[in-house]
């Protein structure tokens, strides 16, 4: 098996111990017109330098900051940028990119000036936008950042032996319920059929389940559950794909005869559609990440419930577990400011107001340790799903796997391909992809 099991475990305890003891059409910005990343050019202040440090360091006179935020959490943001500017003195403008959308939006944007000063990227775009010379190194608050995370989130903010991010949340998937219509959350998806036998009504839209099924992060598990990977060697060999194996496959298939619960097309699948759905009773249970916490705990009170992702054919589902972390643009024209407000907005205050936002599940340690944190029934949850997580690969070939899987997906749920003729395409794409950029 390609992601060892122990290695995984060792991972995946990690983050867990971290959990209980993981766009904007606006290009204009005022982060300025450099030609070359801030630790490539003259004037920088204290950025990039080794005689830097945590209490040294200042704004730069006049600077002022873009900053990318996802939409369902811009909310903790806009009050995070507050505080900064009343510390500071610096104003920060936030523009809505998705985190997934923010370093393919840098790479445009990044060499002219116009993109943000300051981003979020899931860990796994770490490694491309390290090598890509996109992103400084976390160089003047390192100490303190490995300090005061977890392990696990140093790892994933971490490329190729330097530092690079800020962690700020520990994320996986779990199964959210709603506990009027369904008193205990399935085990199994062969419960999650037998219930939406019973519940389905496509012409009332009215679903047992939904998930959008046609993105690879919330379908992994009907990947790795019986044993396919997406690159071998604990995620670190691009020139090992397991979306074919015969485990890989066989969870193919269960989620393909999930559309008879599910009867309609990926594309009608939205997070603004499901959580609609979710919120008004019409879907009884919804696969998703702790970032909707706080606004489905808001409609449905103590009638929300929170489980792990239902086993696969008897196996227990393995998810994706990753680290979301604040960047810095290397291109920045205020990189002291810049760097100021990542660490700022990625302390344990910051995270617990976050956690407070939307749900989100701190890396902080001493955070993790709160009262708020400690006694939260669903940051327990998601933290049990952890225990069966496997940390998403970070080298910059992971890039080249969403666009193929995501299109065969699809596939596979709308038009009912066969899974393996779709997997095997989607490999080929990645093997071509990888090879394109490695030439």
């Amino acid at each position: 098996m390609k992601f060892k099991k122990a290695l995984t475990l060792v991972a995946a305890l990690s983050l867990v111990i971290s959990i209980t003891a993981c766009g904007s059409n606006n290009n204009g910005g005022n982060n300025g017109s450099a030609n070359a990343p801030a630790n490539q050019t003259e004037n920088t202040g204290n950025a990039g330098t080794d005689n830097a440090s945590a209490e040294s360091i200042v704004p730069e006179d006049g600077a002022e900051l873009v900053v990318w935020e996802s939409k369902e959490e811009k909310v903790f943001t806009e009050e995070i940028a507050k505080q900064f500017t009343e510390k500071y003195g610096v104003n920060v403008k936030i523009e809505e990119v998705a985190p997934t959308d923010q370093i393919g939006k840098l790479t445009q944007d990044g060499p002219s000036g116009l993109a943000a000063d300051v981003l979020i990227v899931p860990h796994d775009h770490l490694g491309n936008a390290a090598t890509s010379g996109l992103i400084l190194a976390n160089d003047v608050f390192a100490e303190e950042t490995t300090k005061n995370n977890t392990e696990a989130s140093i790892q994933g903010a971490t490329f190729d032996g330097t530092l690079y991010g800020y962690p700020r949340a520990a994320e996986t998937m779990a199964l959210y319920y709603n506990k009027s219509i369904l008193p205990e959350a399935p085990k199994d998806f062969s419960d999650v059929i037998e219930f939406s036998k019973t519940f389905t009504d496509k012409s009332k839209n009215k679903y047992g389940i939904m998930w959008e099924v046609g993105n690879m992060y919330f379908n992994y598990p009907f990947i790795a559950s019986t044993g396919g990977y997406l690159f071998g060697d604990n995620g670190t060999n691009p020139d090992d794909i397991g979306l074919t194996t015969d485990g890989a496959i066989e969870s193919m298939k269960v989620f393909q005869s999930l559309k008879e619960i599910l009867p309609i097309n990926s594309g009608d699948i939205n997070p603004d559609i499901k959580r609609s759905l979710f919120n008004e009773g019409d879907v009884a249970m919804d696969i998703n990440g702790p970032w909707e916490l706080a606004g489905y705990k808001a409609a449905l009170g103590d009638n929300l419930g929170l489980a792990p992702y239902p086993s696969i054919n008897g196996k227990t589902a393995i998810t994706f577990s990753g680290i979301k972390i604040w960047v810095v643009n290397s291109f920045t024209k205020y990189p002291n400011a810049a760097k100021l407000f990542a660490n700022f907005a990625s302390t344990k205050d910051a995270q617990l107001l976050l956690n407070e936002k939307v749900g989100a599940v701190p890396t902080n340690l001493e955070a993790l340790e709160t009262d708020q944190i400690k006694n939260d029934p669903y940051v327990s949850a998601f933290a049990e799903q952890a225990k069966n997580s496997q940390p998403m690969p970070s080298i910059p070939e992971m890039a080249n796997v969403w666009a193929p899987v995501n299109a065969a997906l699809p596939e596979i749920w709308n038009n009912n391909a066969d899974p393996k003729e779709a997997m095997e395409k989607a490999a080929t794409q990645i093997k071509d992809l990888n090879n394109g950029a490695a030439e």
